[in-house]
């Protein structure tokens, strides 16, 4: 077995201290392993470095153990830091270099979240961009040039209050150097050290790393979570670094109050670049505008519904002032001197006449308006506003487990505004999604304001089960408040296709599948053929369980996916990993048609015995 690789993966015992529970994932540098401490009795992380090429192991070694002490020394001076993930120890094991580090529960991060779930909000991207800022800074200020600030080394996770991805956390200090300390620089200096399309020009020609550059790799990062994709994303990295050193970025077409602040970050020219502070202070502009920009009121029509990563900020009302009644009435009282003492001419009748029948009109209608804007809630005033605009098109609010339709504009998902189709029985069409949950809010400024972050906290465990959906927050109009039930909807959608069916606690135990698309983590499935499963209780005997999922190449047709599937699995989605005895327990795997009419390819990973016997409800 290669030098370096896990032997045994689940059941090591590291240092005769760390028990390895599950992988948490790979990179360059190695694995990152969930772990018990059996001394202290708590989760934590541990980082295994090891060996891309095993014949250069040992020429490597001396190098790679020295990084590992480097990260962990560069990490741990910045203990403590709220938005830096804490190293604990670094230590050898079996001759490998091993990272302990704080394990960060239920933590995703920015590129697996963008991937998922879609670009963030401009406003929610500033927010990110300050943590991390204010970790580069505390690090700027020790001398610790991070040198590979991209998405995937930006993790989001709840706080103590459960809200998710409210903590942003910087990781991986891996390749990190303090260039005034005096110290080894463990990189060939043929080696481009970093990650293409996210190096700051001046280090893609080979200049030394400054806090500049690492504001440069901030800017791309920030630019990726507010349009999906890198600013320099070509087809092939060296493509990417030609274009960061040669190219403008592409231009921006979500990114809003951001955009300035993205082009400042992204000046080619060090000396030009904006500097930490006043990117500090136009990040947390955006994050909370200033109060004379929030006076002016922002029409928008047939709001609908808007993903809380794509949303913009919800317009806020102005309260017009309204025109006081003169203090004394039309005409001036006989005991009230005109100006400079001159009596004033009394008005013809007839005028007097038109202008008390005008007073009484205008007090008439004043009147008709009092009693309809007054109106007992619940009295027919005639017309009724659509719900969610005219835009969505719904004439009745949306019920929890109602299965929709949804049309995009031009046909692009995830831009616009939809409109609307409901399958009350998810029986009449193949649903492109499904009504979750609903936010409660006091009014429709309010649930412009906190329905969408809500839903994402309400639908976040559903959608973390699905392979390839998204949450989308149907928000009511303020006409159409009352109509919605004062409720903001909560659903899930396909991410690049319907979902073929009900999703999650909607579905009913026996029923089968018609598609991969509504299987989901920790199913547990009846497989009477190898081309059909149903839905049943974990809790008594089952044929496989659901544990994760997987990719197959874009040039990998159906038949032949069918052929690989359940090596692609095993490979990616190992049974180890989630507690199964490899020595008991196979990988098995579920294709359809929908993921390959969709372009994701993705596959459903399963566990099974490899005797073919069923499962009793008491595996991990």
């Amino acid at each position: 077995m290669p030098q370096g690789s896990p032997t045994s993966g689940v059941g090591r015992v590291i240092a005769g201290r760390y028990l390895l529970l599950n992988r948490l994932g790979s990179g360059g540098m190695g694995h990152v392993w969930l772990a018990h401490d059996q001394r202290l009795a708590c989760e934590v992380a541990l980082k295994e470095i090891v060996f891309s090429n095993p014949a250069f192991a040992d020429a490597e070694r001396e190098a790679r153990v020295a990084r590992a002490q480097a990260e962990a020394r560069h990490a741990a001076g910045l203990r403590g830091h709220p938005h830096v993930v804490t190293v604990h120890d670094v230590l050898e094991h079996d001759g490998l270099p091993w990272i302990v580090m704080e394990y960060v529960a239920n933590a995703v991060d920015l590129r697996d979240l963008v991937g998922r779930q879609g670009p963030l909000a401009p406003a929610e991207c500033a927010r990110v961009g300050l943590a991390v800022l204010d970790a580069l800074t505390a690090g700027h200020e020790r001398g610790v040039m991070h040198r590979d600030v991209k998405p995937a080394n930006i993790l989001l996770a709840p706080d103590r209050a459960g809200s998710p991805y409210a903590r942003v956390l910087l990781t991986d200090y891996g390749i990190s150097v303090q260039p005034d300390a005096g110290e080894t620089r463990y990189t060939l200096t043929s080696v481009l050290v970093g990650t293409a399309g996210y190096l700051a020009p001046e280090r893609a020609t080979g200049g030394p790393p400054t806090a500049a550059a690492d504001l440069f790799s901030l800017g791309c990062t920030l630019y990726h979570a507010v349009e999906g994709h890198g600013p320099f994303t070509r087809e092939s990295p060296l493509a990417e670094v030609t274009a960061v050193v040669m190219e403008d970025p592409l231009p921006p077409a979500h990114a809003g109050a951001l955009a300035p602040v993205l082009h400042a970050m992204l000046e080619k020219d060090p000396l030009r670049r904006i500097p930490a502070a006043e990117a500090e202070a136009a990040l947390s502009r955006i994050v909370t505008p200033q109060a004379e920009a929030e006076a002016y009121a922002r029409t928008q029509t047939d709001l609908g519904s808007e993903s809380p990563w794509e949303g913009r900020p919800a317009p806020v009302p102005v309260a017009m002032p309204t025109q006081a009644w003169p203090p004394y009435g039309y005409g001036v009282p006989a005991s009230r001197p005109s100006p400079a003492g001159r009596r004033r001419r009394p008005r013809p009748r007839v005028l007097q006449s038109v202008l008390a029948g005008l007073l009484g009109l205008a007090l008439a209608l004043g009147g008709v308006w009092y009693a309809m804007a007054h109106q007992p809630p619940g009295k027919d005033t005639g017309k009724k506003s659509p719900p969610y605009g005219t835009a969505v098109g719904l004439s009745s609010p949306l019920k929890d487990g109602d299965c929709v339709t949804a049309d995009w504009p031009g046909g692009h998902l995830f831009q616009g505004t939809p409109r609307l189709a409901v399958d009350a029985g998810c029986r009449n069409s193949v649903p492109d999604g499904q009504v979750m949950a609903f936010v409660s809010t006091a009014s429709a400024g309010e649930a412009r304001k906190v329905g969408a972050d809500r839903c994402a906290q309400r639908t976040q465990e559903i959608r973390e089960k699905l392979a390839d959906v998204r949450g989308y927050a149907v928000v009511p109009t303020d006409a159409g408040f009352d109509a919605a039930g004062r409720r903001t909807a909560c659903l899930v959608l396909g991410a690049h296709g319907p979902v073929y069916g009900p999703l999650g606690s909607h579905r009913t135990l026996g029923s089968a599948f018609a598609d991969t698309s509504t299987m989901q983590k920790r199913d547990c499935l009846d497989v009477p053929s190898n081309r059909a499963a149903s839905l049943v209780s974990c809790t008594g005997k089952h044929d496989q369980e659901v544990v994760g999922f997987t990719r197959l190449g874009a040039d990998v047709t159906l038949a032949q996916a069918r052929a690989r599937s359940d090596a692609a699995c095993a490979r990616d989605v190992p049974p180890a990993d989630y507690g199964f005895d490899p020595s008991v327990y196979q990988a098995a795997s579920w294709t359809s048609e929908g993921p390959w009419k969709s372009g994701t390819h993705f596959v459903v990973c399963a566990v099974r015995k490899q005797n073919g016997g069923t499962m009793e409800g008491d595996e991990p």
